[in-house]
Formats: structure tokens, C-alpha cells, sequence
């Protein structure tokens, strides 16, 4: 495998064919605009897509928070991300935290965002942009922005009311409210609600069930549900017929079933 990525304020670690991306940045809560956490998580992304022995990705937090999301203290003194006129701020948005939704919709591989505490605003969203969440008992979580008279310019709004639905997702945009992990539970934010202590251990044994999957069909799979929410149904059953054809030339496929008519374990090569 080639070496990963460096990173500046998070780790990456590798192993059975699953990637975990920790935040270490808990003096400020892990978040985003006032670190270099964008560009890892761009890094890591873009580096999984050339890696074909990497098969899913965890994004998890480090210390207290998965992610605080914007640094009130810059918006409040215009700062960093926040300076400048109208102009100035967009284009900081744009070539800034922006990049964050761009990369996660690029992603390859199947993506678990593994809550370990709050994720608040563009932390929140950081982890509606995941295939999948795991929330901490302790978790919290809240679209917040219209709390500090701002919108989602993430494209939090794009990603939630894709999860949860138009009216769902409008009620926690219009009211910025939080969120206990047991309600975001019940909304369909979040698939599992575990004890803090088995968090990782949780979303590395899902992972790893990805991973022992054949790779190709995997990232097939990942790219097809993606397709599907912006094709007619037309045009998205041709899509299928081509990735489906590719598939069923693989020896992965053939492995498939073969050990399962033989009822042994596959052993998949990624060919």
C-alpha cells in the first residue's frame, strides 16, 4: 500500500482494508474553519480514490467533540474564513469548508461518521455528508447556523433533507435546535446509538463488513446510489446495465459464486 496522505491536524490509520480519519484538534473542538481539517479530509478522500486496498472510511473525532464546525470567535471579529466583503466571503467559502461537501460526494468507498460527541453546524453536516452515523450516547448534534444569523453554507441544506426529508430537515434549519443522540435516532439521522466506549469498536466492525465485500461491486455499489439521486429512471437503468456488465466480468464475481455454492469463505483479489 502507498503511504497515505500527510495530514497536519488529523491522523489516518489503516487497517483491514478500512481507513479511520481522526480529528486531533481538541483545544478548539475539532473545528473546521480555523484548522487544517479541510485539507485532510480533501487529502484523504482524494488519496481512497486512487487506493484501491482501501475499502471504507470512518471520520471520527478526537477529545470531546466529533466537530464544533465554524469558529465563532473569527465570524464575531471577521476573521480568517469570515473576512472581507461579500465578494472576499464567498470566495473564501468556495475554495474553504465547501470543499469539504465536494469531496465527501466524490468519495469512492462506503463512509461511517463515527460521533463521539457534539457535531454542531458544519460538524453536523460533515456528518450528514457520510453514508452512515454512529452516535455516542453523549452525542449531540444541531443545524445551527440560524442560532449565529447565518444559513448552511456548506450545503447542509442540500445533504439533510436528502436524509430526513423536506420538513424534518426544515424544522431543525429554521429552529437550530439540538439534538440528543436518541432523538437523532428516531429522525433517521443516525442508523445506531451506542455506549461511548463501543463507539469505535461499533463502527470498525461495520466497516470491516463493507470491506469483506468484493472492492469493485463495493465502489460500484457506492457510485450507483449516488446516480440514483440525480438520474430519471430511464437513463439510471442503462447505468446500471453497464456497471452490472462490468461486474459480472470480474473474477471477484465468479469467486463470489463459486464459494457460494461451495459454501466456503470467498477469497476476493479485487480483479
Amino acid at each position: 500500500m502507498p503511504n497515505p496522505p500527510r495530514l497536519v491536524d488529523a491522523s489516518l490509520d489503516v487497517q483491514d482494508r478500512v481507513a479511520t480519519l481522526t480529528f486531533d484538534r481538541d483545544d478548539v473542538r475539532n473545528e473546521l474553519t480555523g484548522t487544517q481539517l479541510v485539507d485532510d479530509i480533501e487529502r484523504t478522500i482524494d488519496w481512497i480514490n486512487r487506493e484501491e486496498s482501501v475499502a471504507a472510511l470512518i471520520v471520527t473525532g478526537a477529545g470531546r467533540a466529533f466537530s464544533s464546525g465554524g469558529n465563532v470567535k473569527h465570524m464575531l471579529e471577521r476573521e480568517g474564513s469570515f473576512g472581507g466583503d461579500a465578494y472576499e466571503v464567498q470566495k473564501r467559502y468556495r475554495e474553504g469548508i465547501q470543499r469539504i461537501p465536494l469531496a465527501m460526494h466524490r468519495l469512492d468507498v462506503p463512509s461511517i461518521a463515527a460521533i463521539n460527541g457534539p457535531a454542531i453546524g458544519a460538524g453536523f453536516d460533515l456528518a450528514c455528508m457520510c453514508d452512515i452515523r454512529l452516535a455516542s450516547v453523549d452525542a449531540t448534534m444541531a443545524e445551527s447556523f440560524v442560532n449565529v444569523g447565518i444559513i448552511p453554507g456548506d450545503g447542509g441544506a442540500w445533504f439533510l433533507q436528502r436524509l430526513i426529508g423536506y420538513q424534518r430537515a426544515a424544522e431543525l434549519t429554521f429552529s437550530g435546535r439540538v439534538l440528543k443522540a436518541d432523538e437523532a435516532h428516531a429522525l433517521g439521522i443516525v442508523l445506531e446509538v451506542v455506549a461511548a466506549g463501543a463507539l469505535r469498536e461499533r463502527a470498525q466492525e461495520m466497516a470491516r463488513s463493507f470491506a469483506d465485500k468484493p472492492p469493485q461491486a463495493l465502489r460500484l455499489s457506492k457510485r450507483l446510489l449516488k446516480s440514483a439521486q440525480r438520474m430519471e429512471l430511464g437513463d439510471f437503468l442503462d447505468h446500471c446495465a453497464v456497471f452490472q456488465g462490468m461486474c459480472h466480468n470480474t473474477m471477484d464475481h465468479l469467486e463470489a459464486v463459486a464459494a457460494m455454492l461451495d459454501k466456503r469463505r470467498p477469497s476476493f483479489s479485487g480483479r
